[in-house]
């Protein structure tokens, strides 16, 4: 706007978009002071700040607790879930910069004046409470993302301690159902294992033998080698007897030996998986606090409600400007033009608090006309009623008999 003795400088697009992110009137800016101008710019930069800062936060959250887990040192990206992140990080942000808008906006002047009463305080309280609350949310992310380093170290640890630990019991289990197994072959599992063990003992012997290891004899094949060779043939013989006899037996117990170590790999490798799972946000969350400690993680959330409620203690500390002025001025004009009339401090309620008379004379007006028709339509139905009834008695006047025909024809025919 262009005047004789103050010229504005001319808006940027960047700037209108800042004062509507603060909730700022356009048309009245443009016609208020440069320093009006810039708060409300800054207001709304802090604003906008505020929803791109927790849309990097939602999505990292989104992601972190989406993607497919691992050991904490593999840094491999999953570009399906990293799409959806930034997906889901663009619809939080737009959540919280509309919140944080609303917040804003509806927070007044207060008096007018930088001290804040009580009073004031108090009625601030709860977008206070919502404006702790979006800070505190929007400061978790980003504190794993600031310590990640030192959390995938201790994340690893605590997958691979964690591993071991299921390995422990995963072994300790399978071990007592082998035992199991055993115990139903009975003498038959033990005399086969006496026999394979005798076998073992004479193929040792025969191999000494043959090297020159037994009895300090040469080495070679002599009489003593055929007999322990026979010896060996007889046992394998005698094992395949053995085996025979009790075949189904032992069958049956080799494949539920087998079943279960196929299973105990099984298990083995779901254990593996399961400790990569130890990678979710609370985890991350839990071990940010142990790894930055109490008064790191407290600065940090103490910097983001910094942030998230500086506007709201700005607006309150604020004089009043020409932009204030201007918007009083707007609004009573908009008022006066729709017939609304406010008193201020007219009355006090029940509780004894200053209470302002709002009339609106649009309104009124309205419902006086309504009611001045309704009494007259009123008083020309009980006009034409009247007129009604006297015409009605000079027609019973003038024909009694007919008029009584009428009421009640079977009584008179009698």
């Amino acid at each position: 706007m262009k005047r004789d003795y103050y010229e504005l400088p001319e808006s940027s697009k960047i700037m209108r978009f800042l004062w509507k992110a603060a909730g700022g009137d356009r048309y009245i800016l443009e016609r208020a002071t440069y320093s009006d101008q810039i708060k409300y710019m800054c207001l709304g930069g802090i604003v906008f700040a505020t929803g791109a800062m927790a849309g990097l936060a939602g999505g990292y959250a989104f992601y972190t607790i989406f993607s497919p887990k691992g050991s904490a040192l593999e840094n491999e990206l999953d570009y399906t879930t990293m799409i959806s992140s930034i997906v889901f990080g663009i619809i939080w942000g737009l959540i919280i910069f509309n919140i944080d808008r609303f917040i804003v906006t509806s927070t007044g002047k207060g008096d007018g004046t930088e001290k804040i009463t009580w009073d004031e305080f108090k009625s601030a309280i709860p977008r206070i409470i919502m404006g702790a609350i979006i800070a505190i949310t929007i400061s978790k992310p980003i504190e794993i993302r600031m310590f990640q380093t030192e959390i995938n170290n201790k994340l690893y640890e605590k997958q691979l301690i964690l591993q071991k630990e299921f390995e422990k019991r995963t072994t300790a289990n399978f071990e007592e159902r082998l035992k199991v197994v055993e115990n139903e072959l009975g003498d038959v599992g033990k005399q086969k294992q006496d026999l394979i063990e005798r076998i073992k003992v004479a193929e040792q012997a025969y191999t000494d033998n043959l090297m020159g290891k037994a009895n300090g004899i040469v080495a070679g094949d002599g009489p003593l080698s055929k007999a322990l060779k026979s010896q060996i043939d007889n046992l394998n013989k005698e094992l395949d007897r053995f085996n025979e006899m009790n075949k189904t037996k032992i069958e049956t117990a080799d494949k539920k030996r087998k079943e279960i170590l196929e299973e105990k790999e099984k298990a083995l490798a779901t254990n593996v998986q399961v400790a990569k799972g130890l990678d979710g946000l609370l985890e991350r969350i839990k071990l940010a606090h142990e790894v930055a400690g109490f008064w790191i993680t407290l600065f940090i959330t103490l910097l983001f409600m910094a942030i998230e409620l500086t506007p709201i203690f700005f607006k309150l500390m604020l004089n009043k400007t020409p932009y204030d002025y201007l918007s009083e001025n707007r609004d009573d004009l908009i008022r006066a033009e729709n017939g609304i009339e406010v008193r201020y401090d007219y009355y006090k309620d029940k509780k004894g608090i200053e209470r302002h008379l709002i009339i609106n004379h649009e309104a009124e007006k309205i419902i006086f006309e309504k009611m001045k028709v309704t009494e007259i339509q009123k008083e020309l139905t009980e006009y034409a009623i009247a007129k009604y009834k006297e015409k009605e008695k000079e027609k019973i006047d003038a024909n009694l008999d007919e008029y009584i025909k009428k009421i009640n024809p079977d009584e008179f025919n009698a």
